[in-house]
C-alpha cells in the first residue's frame, strides 16, 4: 500500500515544526508601538524597589531626603528590604514588587535600589502585558540592566539606564537625570572636559540606543529578552572585569551576531578595569576594542560618562539618538517622555 507523505514527510514535519514555532515566538519590541513614559512632576509618587542585590535602611534613609528635594514622595516596595542570601528576597517576590509596583496607579516612577546580581531571574515573572498597559518611568543600572532591556523587549516601553537608589546623587548627575525626565529636553550628552573621550571609528549614526552593562548583556545571549539589534547605537560599560574578560565578552557578542548588526556602538566606562596581573603578558582595552570594534567601520568612541561612576548620564533604552564618535556625543532626536 502506498504511503501519501512518505515522499515529502520530512517537509512535512519541518512546515508543522516552524508552525508550532511560530505560535511560540515571544511579544517583542518590533510588533507594538513605542511607549514613552510619563515625565515626572513635583508630587509625584517613586516606588522603591529591590529586583536584585540587599538594600538596608541607611540607603533608604539617604536616597529618600534627595528624592524629596526633587518634590517627589516615595512608596517602598512590600519586599524591599527582604534577604534570601545574597539576594533581595525570593524570585517571586522581587518580581511581584516589580509588577505591583506598575499596577499601582499611585505610583509614577519605579526605582531600583541596588544592582549586584538577580534581576535575570526574576524575568520571566514579569507581568510585560501589564507593563504595557501601565507604562511609567523605570530607571537603574549594572544588574538592572536585564530588567531594563527585558521591559523594553516585551513591553515596548523606553527605559532608562541611569542612577540607582545606591549612587551618587551628586549635583551633575540629578542635573542630567531632571533634564530628560523632568523636562523631556530632547538634549545632546557631552562628556565633562575632564573626561575626555577616545575616537575608535569616526563619523555619526541614527539608531535606537540599546545596552547597559556587558557582563549582563551577554548573559542574555541566547534568551527572548534582548531586543533586535538591527541598526541600533550599542553601549556597554563595565566594572571590575580584567580585559581578558572583556575580550572574552565582546567575543560573545561578535560570534552571536550582535556587533555585526549595530549602527554604531559606545563603551562607556569600564570602572577598575586592570590589564592583568603584574608581569603577566595581557593586551590593553585599547587593543581589544580595536580587535573588536574597529573592523565593523561604524562610528565608535570608548569613554562616555555611563557606568559605575560619580558624575553619569540618564540614557533612554529604546529612545531615538544620534552620535558623532568624533566629538563623543549622544543626541536625543525627540523628549523620550511625554
Amino acid at each position: 500500500m502506498s504511503q501519501p507523505f512518505s515522499g515529502n514527510r520530512r517537509a512535512l514535519l519541518k512546515l508543522l515544526g516552524l508552525t508550532l514555532l511560530a505560535t511560540q515566538v515571544p511579544v517583542t519590541a518590533n510588533s507594538l508601538p513605542l511607549l514613552k513614559p510619563r515625565r515626572l512632576n513635583p508630587g509625584d509618587t517613586v516606588g522603591l524597589i529591590s529586583p536584585a542585590g540587599l538594600v538596608d535602611q541607611k540607603t533608604l534613609d539617604e536616597i529618600a531626603p534627595i528624592l524629596s528635594q526633587l518634590g517627589l514622595k516615595t512608596k517602598l516596595g512590600t519586599h524591599l528590604f527582604d534577604q534570601y542570601g545574597y539576594l533581595a528576597g525570593q524570585d517571586v517576590d522581587r518580581a511581584a514588587d516589580v509588577n505591583a509596583m506598575f499596577a499601582d496607579s499611585s505610583v509614577q516612577a519605579v526605582l531600583a535600589m541596588a544592582g549586584g546580581w538577580g534581576c535575570n531571574r526574576i524575568l520571566p515573572l514579569l507581568d510585560y502585558e501589564l507593563i504595557r498597559q501601565n507604562p511609567k518611568i523605570i530607571i537603574g543600572y549594572s544588574d538592572v540592566t536585564s530588567l531594563l532591556l527585558a521591559i523594553y523587549t516585551h513591553s515596548n516601553l523606553i527605559t532608562f539606564h541611569g542612577p540607582l537608589g545606591t549612587s551618587t546623587w551628586n549635583w551633575f548627575s540629578i542635573q542630567h537625570l531632571q533634564r530628560i525626565l523632568f523636562d523631556g529636553a530632547a538634549m545632546t550628552l557631552q562628556n565633562l572636559l575632564s573626561t575626555p573621550v577616545e575616537t575608535i571609528t569616526k563619523g555619526k549614526a541614527r539608531g535606537r540606543l540599546v545596552g547597559g552593562n556587558l557582563s549582563l548583556v551577554a548573559a542574555l545571549v541566547g534568551s527572548d529578552y534582548l531586543p533586535d539589534w538591527q541598526n541600533s547605537i550599542l553601549f556597554v560599560e563595565d566594572i571590575r572585569e580584567e580585559v581578558y574578560r572583556i575580550d572574552r565578552l565582546l567575543t560573545q557578542l561578535k560570534l552571536a551576531g550582535i556587533l555585526d548588526q549595530v549602527a554604531g556602538f559606545i563603551f562607556a566606562q569600564c570602572t577598575n578595569c586592570p590589564a592583568g596581573e603584574a608581569n603577566e603578558p595581557s593586551l590593553t582595552l585599547r587593543q581589544v576594542l580595536a580587535d573588536h570594534i574597529k573592523p565593523l567601520g561604524i562610528p565608535a568612541w570608548y569613554g562616555s560618562m555611563i557606568g559605575h561612576i560619580q558624575d553619569k548620564f540618564t540614557v533612554p533604552i529604546g529612545g531615538m539618538i544620534e552620535i558623532d564618535a568624533e566629538r563623543g556625543t549622544i543626541r536625543l532626536l525627540e523628549s523620550v517622555v511625554i
